[in-house]
Parts: C-alpha cells; structure tokens; sequence
C-alpha cells in the first residue's frame, strides 16, 4: 500500500486465481474455507489494517469476539478473553490457581508488550531508521532496557521466577499460543518474543466478517482502482538482473522492472533468481537453513451443522489432547468455526471449520516418498481423535470433510516443501539478527514471514511497508 501511495507503478503477480496464500479463503464444491485456522490482529484503533480500512474506505467489518479462544484439555476449559484482566480472572477460577502470582506475571508481561507492540503501532519506528524514528527510541531508550535482562531467556524461565511453573493451566496457555505465534512451546521461546506474543489477543485481533479472503480482496481492488495492475494466476517462473532492471519471466510473457520485492521463501528464491550474486547466495543458504527447523500444517476442511457449536457467531478453539506432550501433530489442534450469518460459506444449516495442527518437518522430509502420505495419514487421524475426545458433537454432525497436507499447501501456494508459519523464535541471540530491510542484490528484496519483522498476518504487512520504503528510498 505505501508503494501506491508513492505513486509508483506496480504490477501485483499472484500465482493463484485468489488473493492471501495461506491467508486466504478459498471455494471447494460449494463451501468456504479459511486456508488456515486463525485469529488476524492489527485491527484495533489506529492500528495498520484498521488504518487501511477507514483511509481507503475498504468493505471489510470486523467481529469483535469474546471470548477471543476457547482453550480446553480433558481436565479443564479456559475462556481466553481479549481483556487481559478478564483472561486473569478466568485463570483464578481454575485449581492450583495463585491471583497474585498471576496477576504480577501479567503485568511483568504487559510492560514488554507494551514495549515492542508500540512499534507495530507505529511502524515508521521500525527499520529504515529516520531523524524522527532515532529521537523518539532515544527518548524511550528508558523502556528498553528492562527488555536486555529478557534476551537469551526463555518464556519458561519468566513463568519460573514468577513462582507459577507449576500451574499447568498457565503452562498449557503459553505452550499453546506460542506454538502458533513464535511457532515454539514456552520452555525453548525467545522471552521477548514470546511475551510480545503473548498479547496476541488483546491487541486488535477479532475474525474478519466473510473470512480473511474479504480484507485480501479488498486490498487488492484498492490497488488496481489506484491504476497498478493486479494478475492473478501468474507465476513468476525466473527472475534475472541485467542493464540495472530486473526481469521477471511468466507465463504471460516478460515484465520488467528497477525494484522487485518477492514474498517468497529463501528456498523458492534459490530456485527463481538467475545468476545470483556470492552475498545473495550466502544469504539465501543462511534463511533456507532457518526455514529448514520450521513447520507444515497438516489440516481438516469441515462442514458441520450449525448446532456443533453453542455460539451462532464465528468461534475459535485451541484443543490439547494430553498437556504433557508436544504441542504438535495433532496432540493439539487450532479450530476456526464461521459465523452462521456468513451464509455465502455453507449450504442453509451449516458453516465452515479448519483445523490445523504442526507437523515437524524434519520428521516428514526423512521418510521416503512412499511412507510421507502414512505418517500425514496418522497425523490426521490423531487430530480426528482430538476432535472427537473434546469436541464430540463437531464429530457426530459433520457433514462434509476435506483434508490437506504440506503437499497441499506447496501445491497450492507454492511454498517449498509446504512450509508455514515462519521460523521459530527459539531461545537465543540469533533472533535479533537482521532486523531490517535489507536488499538481497540491486531493488530485489524479499518479504514475507521468514523475513523481516516475522510471522504473523500483521508482521507481514508491515514489513512489507517498511520494506518498501526501504525500497523507495
């Protein structure tokens, strides 16, 4: 959006016929589907995608829910709020519970977030630095430095010194959110990340009415209404650098340009970019090796009556099958339910549901060939039995069912491998290592969740924005 703004002359290339990736919502045979079960933040007053709606004036409405998440194990249920002193109060209700202790943790974790949410809230904070953005960080240089003691630490060791590491619900609650925003349990999760993340519900975050696929959309048609020209299903098949201007070849024909900037992974980056210089090549190998420890997300499309669910508005639900194992291949699930008004979504009587969980990577790309589709199979089959444990009416009125893998997802989005999520904020210093818009040769830059600033839908956008003014400048 800052390029049009700029006045710039963009051509958008999507290589699917919608526009998201995997922030999408897609048709099959007559349902909607969000591409992955999410919550999107960033929609708070004043915040960038609310900026975006009311400045451009885009059709997008935004439900404000509560709660945000239902969390439940077989032992106990919590409602996550998107009022952290309400999410505080919910805590205390549950045995083993300390109010005090948990009411100091949160507030611990609140001066962080408040900290480096702040630069989310107004991203000319972020890199690249100007006169204005340096006066005001050394203005507030006194709030950053409670955040050093933070570095190198995990969230696990926070919990610990505030006296609450053995209250599993706490623990369950942060292995769980971490899982899908630093993409690590809380034991090996960069503290300030992790409590920066911690805030993910209480900053903005509600379910976009009509799904994601309305806000992507509408952007889009902003842009081509500014006189840029959006292609969809055109895939940039190699991308190559002569006379100071960039080639990139489609299907379609060539299109030339002095700036490019690719959301794209490190890995598909190898594999489009021409005669690569000896820094990009090195850069490259460092980010596909970063992405190579990440995530896939094994998933379940579902149609279930509208009845499976208490609520009549859209709902979210975090399952955890037994708290005292991974957090990963469906032992927990993340459940994305459609509103009942989204009528569009499902035939009369029903809406739409996705399910994901993690699938390890590591694990999937060292079977062969032949067994990657068994060890998917059992993965879904756990999520089944997660489902069915916890949420059994779901399983009893289900009426349609669609599955998807890593394979899916790479099909589909062209994602190496299938890869999602970003890369993990395991504990360390590594994680503050490029943190800036940087380009990987002359006007070529890549955004996108494994770059600058990280994953999430929001991170993405404004390093996008950030990236471009890097660009432009």
């Amino acid at each position: 959006m800052g390029l049009v703004e700029s006045g710039a002359k963009i051509a958008l290339l999507e290589a699917l016929n919608y526009p998201g990736g995997c922030a999408s919502t897609f048709t099959r045979r007559g349902y909607a589907f969000e591409a992955g079960a999410t919550l999107f933040s960033g929609f708070g007053e004043g915040q960038l995608m609310r900026r975006w709606i009311d400045t451009y004036g885009l059709p997008v409405d935004v439900d404000w829910l509560d709660p945000l998440i239902e969390l439940r194990t077989p032992d106990w249920k919590l409602d996550i709020s998107s009022n952290r002193d309400e999410l505080v109060e919910n805590f205390s209700k549950l045995p083993g519970a300390s109010k005090p202790k948990l009411a100091r943790f949160f507030e611990k974790q609140k001066n962080v977030a408040d900290t480096l949410w702040a630069l989310f809230d107004d991203p000319d904070l972020l890199p690249p630095i100007t006169v204005r953005s340096l006066m005001t960080h050394v203005a507030r240089s006194p709030k950053y430095l409670p955040l050093l003691g933070l570095m190198g630490k995990s969230m696990q060791k926070v919990v610990q010194q505030s006296g609450l590491q053995d209250f599993e619900p706490l623990r369950v609650y942060l292995d769980a959110l971490c899982q899908i925003t630093v993409q690590v349990p809380s034991d090996n999760a960069e503290a300030p990340f992790a409590m920066a993340a911690t805030d993910y519900c209480f900053r903005g975050t509600g379910h976009v009415a009509g799904g994601i696929g309305v806000l992507t959309t509408a952007l889009c048609d902003h842009i081509a209404r500014s006189g840029s020209d959006v292609m969809f299903s055109t895939r940039a098949k190699s991308l190559e650098y002569s006379d100071k201007s960039w080639t990139v070849q489609t299907r379609n024909g060539p299109i030339r340009a002095p700036i490019v900037m690719a959301n794209l992974l490190p890995q598909n980056m190898q594999k489009l970019l021409q005669a690569p210089s000896r820094d990009a090549v090195k850069t490259l190998d460092a980010g596909a090796k970063r992405v190579q420890k990440g995530w896939g997300a094994a998933m379940m499309y579902l149609a279930v009556e509208n009845d499976a669910i208490d609520s009549p508005s859209a709902h979210h639900y975090e399952l955890v099958a037994d708290p005292n194992k991974p957090f990963i291949a469906g032992n927990h699930i993340f459940c994305s339910v459609s509103d009942t008004r989204e009528t569009h979504r499902a035939p009369d009587g029903q809406r739409t549901m996705t399910v994901s969980t993690h699938v390890p990577m590591s694990e999937l790309l060292s079977y062969p060939d032949e067994e990657k589709g068994e060890y998917i199979e059992s993965i879904q089959n756990r999520m089944k039995e997660t489902l069915s444990s916890l949420m059994p009416q779901v399983v009893e009125k289900t009426r349609f069912e669609m599955t998807a893998s890593p394979r899916t997802f790479e099909r589909f989005t062209r994602r190496a491998f299938g890869y999602v999520g970003g890369i993990p904020r395991r504990v360390g210093l590594q994680n503050y290592q490029g943190m800036f818009p940087r380009a990987l040769m002359n006007g070529l830059y890549t955004v996108g969740d494994s770059g600058f600033p990280g994953q999430s839908t929001l991170a993405t956008a404004i390093g996008g924005l950030r990236t471009a003014e890097a660009a432009m400048s």
